[in-house]
């Protein structure tokens, strides 16, 4: 069967834009403010705004797991989404009232902010799950190229409240995200692969949340290093948003001229995020750079958000190998990566506690690294990597036969999900179970598709999509 050129193909300029304004507000919030600190019995304790928020994000990151499909459904509802904006732009202006040691403040806006952060960070990932991979992954590096070049030009721009540009995002995020979903979908969901890649890939994505949970930790534990209160959060933060962008545009090169299972191009996006970090961890204490705008920390945070891009990607990937929602696999990465960071900033925390001036040590730095080293040759290695190559692969090949069936004989959106169940052989109860619909409603649409391609039974209908 020949392959042409499928709409769903095409790159989502709406997708590229939305889920840019909600990585760039994310930047504004964690890495682009002010670290602000909160006295609790005499002890002072750093980043209470980045803690709190995190610490929301996650809890709300696992909650959302637990939801039945309905009650997903009314979250990630379109009036919601633009609820969760107003409710992130309210709580990124709390910091102008609320005072240094308000406790309820600080959980108010901490409440405000984490909870619709965590909520439209799962909803983008049921609007890419309306791509294959090999579309949302491209993507994910053109959003970050472009919050990253925002951020860097807002943050030069000489107006005394240029700020204000980035409260703004969330709600552009939330109206793309409501033109770009369908409404009734948790994103999309497809047929697994076979059973022996999806057990492979279970194995392999224990060690992606692993690792993840430990890249997280790692940033922690920098966010807090070589910064006191009322100081800012980042120092030199757009020279890490500069070479964010570099890397974005670099990954990109690579995306287009390898593809992700031919030439691995994640793999090698994923080595190269390591090696920026690593080379930021040795450029920390460089005494050459103490006089300069660059910083060994400004290093580590650009390897780290690039790190980030190519989880994301990964989040996407996993959930078209084992056939899961795309909602659901970014809830279960975003709540490992955000509690690895949550658990890095607090103990920090205790450690500068034990310290007579406060002043996070070096050793800090020396152990984040060695957790981001530890992560990249033990758990999830270059060897695992190839491995997923070969089932993307193999799972891309699978979809695009898909696509052309469904294209050649114009198939609706709800025949077109269940196509690829009927191909790998499930019954029609299974796909009932799968898509939360009837038996009925499954033969029904089953009876369409043969109609439609021409054929009588299941088995004309697998060996017209191998011809």
């Amino acid at each position: 069967m020949e392959q042409g050129t499928h709409v769903t193909d095409k790159l989502s300029p709406r997708r590229i834009i939305g889920f840019a304004c909600n990585q760039g507000f994310v930047f504004f919030l964690f890495y682009m403010g002010y670290n602000r600190a909160s006295d609790f019995g005499g002890v002072t304790f750093e980043r209470a705004e980045l803690v709190g928020t995190l610490l929301f994000m996650v809890i709300t990151l696992l909650c959302l797991r637990l939801f039945s499909e309905n009650a997903k459904r009314a979250v990630f509802a379109r009036p919601m989404l633009l609820l969760y904006a107003l409710m992130l732009a309210v709580g990124s202006l709390l910091p102008y009232y609320v005072g240094e040691n308000d406790l309820v403040g600080l959980l108010v806006e901490c409440f405000l902010v984490g909870l619709p952060a965590a909520l439209l960070l799962s909803a983008w990932g049921q609007a890419f799950g309306e791509a294959p991979t090999k579309v949302s992954v491209s993507e994910v590096f053109l959003a970050s190229l472009i919050a990253a070049l925002f951020g860097l030009v807002v943050s030069v721009v000489p107006l005394s409240r240029a700020d204000l540009a980035f409260r703004l995002l969330p709600f552009v995020s939330a109206f793309t995200l409501m033109l770009s979903v369908r409404a009734a979908g948790l994103g999309a969901k497809v047929a697994p692969a076979a059973d022996d890649s999806v057990q492979q890939t279970a194995l392999l994505s224990a060690k992606i949340i692993a690792g993840t949970a430990l890249f997280g930790m790692a940033a922690g534990f920098m966010e807090t290093f070589n910064t006191d209160p009322g100081m800012a959060a980042m120092p030199a933060y757009q020279i890490a948003l500069l070479l964010l962008a570099a890397f974005a545009i670099g990954s990109l090169s690579l995306l287009l001229s390898d593809g992700f299972g031919k030439g691995a191009a994640l793999n090698k996006s994923y080595r190269l995020a390591i090696f920026v970090m690593m080379l930021g961890f040795l450029l920390v204490p460089a005494p050459f750079l103490v006089e300069s705008s660059v910083s060994g920390e400004a290093i580590v945070l650009s390897g780290y958000l690039g790190l980030s891009a190519v989880l994301i990607s990964l989040f996407l990937v996993l959930a078209s190998i084992t056939g899961t929602s795309t909602t659901a696999s970014f809830s279960k990465g975003f709540a490992a990566l955000f509690g690895g960071e949550f658990i890095g900033v607090f103990l920090a925390n205790i450690i500068d506690s034990v310290q007579p001036d406060q002043i996070t040590p070096y050793f800090v730095v020396v152990f984040a690294g060695m957790l981001v080293l530890f992560s990249y040759l033990f758990l999830f290695t270059e060897r695992d990597f190839g491995s997923l190559s070969e089932i993307v692969t193999k799972t891309d090949s699978f979809e695009n036969r898909c696509q052309v069936l469904a294209e050649q004989h114009g198939l609706s959106a709800r025949e077109a999900e269940i196509l690829p169940f009927v191909l790998k052989g499930r019954t029609s109860e299974r796909i009932a179970q799968e898509l939360f619909i009837s038996k009925s409603t499954v033969e029904t649409h089953l009876q369409r598709i043969y109609a439609k391609a021409n054929v009588h039974s299941r088995q004309e209908l697998i060996d017209l999509s191998e011809l």
